[in-house]
């Protein structure tokens, strides 16, 4: 039994829907301003992803917090190490509630196998649901210079559906990929594979470091299973209404 994903049930309004696909970026860099964004969006997104910046900050504390608060936690902090390493790791992210966490496709094939038997371990000992445990594929900050610059020739498409098939061939439940890749990983693995988009941003929001964006809208007909959306609600005046604003648009697609 696994926290996520979650199935969409026919009765369920396009709106509905929309708040299961949609996770918050908390890149904070204080535990207050992780609490008052939470406050901000209650009742509004049942998500919020934890990464690297906020974990450093707060530890597994944040994630127990945000968990005990009732919404679902996406860790995402790319594991990425020696197989044994991760597979603790891994075993920690189980233990903490987490719902969905990742690691880095480019670990390798072993490591990945490793973090998911873990991940079914740690289920069965902690007596919880088991998270889904999903790779990262190629960073959305990565355009084809990025790529050339680390020894990669292929186009980014082709990595990420070489990469996405790796941790599929692993027993991962999927990848966290751009919109621009979906297509490609779809034809590559099946249809139940998870995608976890990144680099969403409304068509009015400024990309800052980001090189592969898409809109809400075009993420959900591309076929996103979960949206990640960061400084486009959390640097908004109004968190509460960024987040609708963004909901609506995914429902209308």
């Amino acid at each position: 039994m696994t926290h996520a994903p979650t199935s969409q049930t026919t009765h369920a309004s396009p709106l509905e829907q929309a708040r299961e696909k949609l996770i918050v970026a908390l890149d904070v860099d204080s535990i207050q301003m992780a609490r008052e964004t939470i406050a901000q969006l209650r009742g509004v997104v049942s998500w919020f992803k934890i990464g690297s910046q906020l974990f450093t900050v707060a530890g597994g504390d944040i994630v127990r917090e945000v968990v005990q608060s009732g919404a679902r936690v996406f860790l995402d902090l790319k594991f990425h190490d020696i197989p044994n390493t991760v597979a603790g790791a891994s075993r920690e992210a189980v233990r903490m509630g987490a719902s969905l966490f990742n690691v880095h496709a480019l670990g390798g094939a072993e490591m990945m196998r490793r973090a998911r038997e873990a991940t079914h371990d740690a289920a069965r000992e902690f007596d919880v649901p088991r998270p889904a445990l999903i790779a990262v594929t190629i960073l959305t900050s990565h355009d084809a210079t990025t790529l050339r610059e680390i020894g990669f020739h292929e186009s980014i498409e082709r990595q990420a559906s070489n990469l996405a098939a790796l941790a599929h061939a692993a027993g991962l439940d999927g990848v966290v990929a751009s919109a621009h890749e979906i297509k490609s990983i779809r034809e590559t693995v099946n249809r139940d594979f998870l995608i976890v988009t990144p680099g969403v941003r409304p068509a009015t929001i400024a990309h800052d470091d980001q090189k592969r964006v898409t809109t809400p809208r075009d993420a959900v007909r591309a076929g996103a299973n979960y949206l990640v959306v960061g400084r486009a609600v959390t640097g908004a005046p109004d968190p509460a209404h960024a987040a609708a604003l963004i909901l609506d648009e995914m429902s209308a697609a």
